[in-house]
């Protein structure tokens, strides 16, 4: 037994968390640069808007009442945290699928689960006033489609039986009650069929979930893949899929940004891959990881006139690091090395390659008159005084002022404050 817990337009309903005026109104919280959105309220969805719609494209709706805000992940991020703790007192175990879902295990789970389900979600709504959609099923993919049923029958009254909206249990409808839901839903909406298989199983007569149950699994894997096998197993109640508590370790961690503005100069794209070595030795470190290859890019935009650049440059290192200093020394050497003058830059990045876990060290004859030291409590002490008072507390001096705007920074014109990460956004209640 699963359930699903995916928080409901979730960008949209922590900024309305902050701002009630909110409420009601049609709203989309765009990308980095604020070019597309990623995030949209109901209110927004009836006016016609879809997911990753560029901002160009329905700038002109703002005459109609829509409201654009540019993403604030420091705010998604906390409040995803706390949603996360409550959702898991659903059950025994718990998976973060993404910021805003969460498998939780119900094994060994007794009473009456959709009450239960009814109870966390009520508390969730209470404590951190974002609404949520439970779905609960024998194994992830029926949770993940029972999830969508009771996001579904709030939104679209009609569509489906009253009693499943906001929570739905698959597991104790009726077969005949069950059949039926699954007839009223197309086949695209399956965890795991994208638009391209959901097309071929069209025209081979599946259109509704309920027709892809009563496939063969062994069709499904010669016609198709082991992984749309795999999908009609667990829709007909065969656990396939089990919960990963603990994710595998990233083989390779990366951070990335497209520029808000172009940049010619040596100095800001120093400071740009500084600052994203100092992020991705902080994700390196989270997973106790070491990495011995720090590759460097730059490139132009290829939608703009003029010149074109798109080089990059793999700096390995002397030993296998988590150190910042090391990371940031690689990464401004590769951008020195690719750098030319004359071009405009719209993004530039750094990759850390060749991972290995850091309980593991090479060994090598000490010939060297000058001992490295080893400073890794030096590095936990950055992270935790960077969690606790902010990020960027503690930095390396070529990532630039922390307080000052940066020339290569996103374009971010409509980002609300960082209600529960930045003192000074803290709001102030007043009597």
């Amino acid at each position: 037994m699963f359930a699903l817990v995916d928080g409901n337009n979730f960008y949209v309903s922590c900024e309305r968390v902050f701002r009630p005026s909110l409420v009601g109104r049609p709203v989309v919280v765009l990308s980095n640069n604020d070019g597309c959105a990623i995030a949209r309220s109901n209110e927004a969805k009836d006016m016609g808007i879809k997911m990753g719609e560029p901002w160009f494209a329905i700038k002109h709706l703002e005459h109609q009442g829509l409201v654009p805000l540019s993403a604030n992940f420091a705010l998604y991020g906390d409040m995803s945290d706390r949603m996360m703790s409550l959702a898991a007192g659903l059950g025994p175990s718990q998976e973060i699928y993404s910021i805003d879902e969460s498998f939780i295990s119900l094994q060994g789970m007794r009473g009456d689960l959709t009450n239960r389900a009814r109870s966390v979600r009520a508390r969730i709504l209470q404590w951190t006033d974002i609404p949520c959609g439970i779905g609960i099923g024998s194994t992830k993919t029926l949770a993940k489609l029972a999830n969508h049923i009771a996001k579904t029958a709030e939104r679209k009254p009609g569509s489906y039986p009253d009693i499943l909206a906001q929570v739905c249990n698959l597991t104790t409808l009726p077969a005949r009650d069950l059949n039926d839901v699954l007839q009223a839903t197309q086949v695209g909406e399956v965890w795991g069929v994208g638009r391209k298989i959901a097309a071929q199983l069209q025209e081979a007569g599946v259109h509704t979930v309920l027709d892809l149950v009563r496939m063969d699994p062994v069709v499904a894997r010669r016609r198709w893949s082991v992984v749309l096998e795999r999908t009609v197993r667990e829709l007909q109640g065969m656990q396939c899929i089990t919960l990963d508590e603990a994710p595998e370790p990233k083989k390779q961690i990366a951070c990335t940004r497209s520029f808000g503005h172009s940049v010619t100069d040596l100095p800001p794209l120093i400071e740009a891959v500084s600052a994203f070595a100092t992020r991705a030795g902080e994700k390196l470190r989270k997973q106790g990881s070491l990495t011995s290859q720090v590759l460097v890019f730059a490139h132009s935009s290829p939608f703009r006139e003029g010149p074109r650049f798109n080089r990059s440059v793999v700096v390995p290192l002397r030993r296998p690091t988590a150190d910042t200093s090391h990371l940031v020394n690689a990464a401004v050497l590769g951008m020195r090395r690719i750098y030319e003058p004359g071009y405009k830059m719209a993004k530039a990045g750094v990759m850390l390659l060749d991972l290995a876990p850091g309980s593991v060290h090479q060994g090598e004859l000490d010939l060297e008159k000058d001992q490295v030291k080893d400073r890794t409590a030096l590095m936990q002490a950055m992270d935790k005084l960077n969690r606790r008072y902010g990020k960027g507390t503690v930095h390396i001096a070529s990532t630039g002022p922390t307080k000052q705007p940066k020339e290569w920074g996103m374009k971010q014109e409509r980002r609300t404050p960082q209600y529960t990460t930045k003192w000074e956004d803290v709001p102030i209640a007043r009597a």
